[in-house]
């Protein structure tokens, strides 16, 4: 039987991905008491990384921000394996920290992340309202144009 925020990715179409295997010496996620915290996570689909470069060279604003939901996708993904299947389980969004691979003069990296923020509260309704960071980089791993990390509670 799917539960509350089952139903609500679905109302949203969106299919959770199986969560991407760690890519070094790293765990996904680590739960510790009532925290989840998920490893960063890039824009990878079953296509690969559709979303590659500088934002504000090779990538556009929007397109970023379409990478930072992707980001929140995958996770999710980890989220919903570290509560064991059951989203239901999640009490709050605790915090976002988000990093754009943006060109020198690129100073929307809040517009991006808003991207993956915007998606927590339509999963999770006010739970899903959170602390958060949003800076840019000079580069990030396989020149994606976003990571996020984040921090949830969980009963």
């Amino acid at each position: 039987m799917a539960g509350k925020i089952d139903n609500r990715l679905s109302e949203l179409g969106i299919d959770l991905p199986d969560p991407a295997a760690p890519a070094a010496n790293y765990v996904p996620f680590v739960v510790t008491g009532i925290l989840v915290f998920i490893s960063g996570q890039v824009p990878v689909d079953a296509s690969g990384l559709p979303y590659r470069g500088k934002v504000g060279d090779d990538v556009s604003q929007d397109d970023a921000v379409k990478a930072a939901r992707l980001c929140g996708i995958n996770i999710l993904a980890a989220l919903r394996q570290a509560c064991d299947g059951d989203l239901d389980r999640v009490t709050r969004c605790v915090k976002l920290g988000g990093f754009v691979n943006g060109t020198p003069d690129f100073d929307q990296h809040p517009a991006v992340i808003n991207g993956c923020s915007d998606l927590m509260v339509d999963v999770f309704g006010d739970a899903g309202k959170h602390a958060r960071f949003a800076l840019g980089a000079s580069n990030l791993p396989f020149n994606v144009a976003v990571e996020i990390d984040a921090v949830f509670e969980i009963s």
